[in-house]
C-alpha cells in the first residue's frame, strides 16, 4: 500500500526540483526550507556506496570530526576501573563504572546513553555486552575511536562531545549520518556535509570496485531527500 503524505510534505516536496542534482550549498539551504517539523529537526546524509556489504573487505566503518558538532548534546558512558573512573568523570563522561556498571546493562539491558568508550583493560569483562550493545551501535571499538588507554579519555570524551560522529554501512550498502540541526546555518551544514564527506573517501575500502559513491541525499527529519550532485560535492570535499 502506497505511503500518504500530509500537505505539509507534499508542499515541501514541491520545492524539490524534479530530476535535479544539488550542489551543497543549494541542498544546505534547500534542507532549511524544507523543513516544517515545530521542533529543531535533525539533518541527515544518505549515501548510497558501491560496495557488497556481504564482503568484510568492503565495510565501511570510520569517524568525522565534525567543525560545527551535531547539534545534539551527546552522552558519554565510560567503561574503567580504579583512578581511571576519575579522569574519566573529570573528563565529563556522564556515566561511569566498572563491573557494577556492567552488571547494570545485563539484568536491566540499560542503553540510555549516546555511545560508550572502554578502557583497553575492560575490554575483556565488557566484550560479553556485545548482544546488548552490538546490535545497537554502542559496543566500544578500536575502529571508531572509542577504545583508548586512560591517558586519551579525556580527548577522547571531549571529541565525542564535540561532535565526532561515526559512521558505518548497513546491510544494503548505505549509510546514514547526522550532521547538524535546522537551526544550523546554511553554511554550517554545508561544511559538516563536507567534512564527511571527506572522511567516507577517506575510508574506502580496499575491496571495492567501480564507483564508490553512488548518490547523496540531504534530508532532515520529516522532510523530503533533497539530491546532491555527487561529482561536484567529491570535488568540494
Amino acid at each position: 500500500m502506497a505511503k500518504q503524505h500530509g500537505k505539509k510534505y507534499l508542499a515541501a516536496a514541491a520545492k524539490v526540483e524534479a530530476d535535479r542534482l544539488y550542489t551543497p550549498e543549494e541542498a544546505a539551504a534547500l534542507v532549511k526550507e524544507t523543513s516544517f517539523t515545530n521542533f529543531d529537526a535533525t539533518v541527515e546524509l544518505h549515501v548510497r556506496l558501491g560496495i557488497d556489504p556481504r564482503h568484510a573487505d568492503q565495510t565501511v566503518r570510520s569517524t568525522a570530526s565534525l567543525p560545527h558538532g551535531t547539534g545534539k548534546n551527546v552522552r558519554v558512558l565510560v567503561f574503567a576501573q580504579g583512578d581511571t573512573e576519575n579522569i574519566a568523570r573529570n573528563a565529563g563522561a556522564e556515566i561511569v563504572g566498572g563491573d557494577e556498571l556492567i552488571q547494570r546493562i545485563e539484568k536491566e539491558n540499560f542503553i540510555d546513553f549516546d555511545v560508550a568508550v572502554a578502557t583497553p583493560d575492560m575490554m575483556g569483562k565488557v566484550g560479553r555486552l556485545g548482544r546488548i550493545l552490538g546490535r545497537r551501535g554502542l559496543m566500544p571499538n578500536p575502529k571508531s575511536g572509542t577504545v583508548v588507554p586512560p591517558g586519551d579519555l579525556p580527548q577522547a570524551i571531549k571529541a565525542l562531545q564535540g561532535g565526532r560522529v561515526e559512521f558505518r554501512n548497513d546491510k544494503t550498502g548505505l549509510l546514514h549520518v547526522a550532521i547538524g540541526k535546522i537551526s544550523f546555518t546554511p553554511d554550517q551544514i554545508r561544511e559538516n556535509l563536507v567534512v564527511l564527506l571527506d572522511a567516507i573517501k577517506a575510508a574506502k575500502p580496499s575491496g571495492s570496485k567501480g564507483v564508490y559513491i553512488k548518490s547523496l541525499t540531504l534530508t532532515s527529519t520529516m522532510g523530503p531527500g533533497i539530491p546532491l550532485d555527487v561529482n561536484v560535492a567529491q570535488a568540494t570535499a
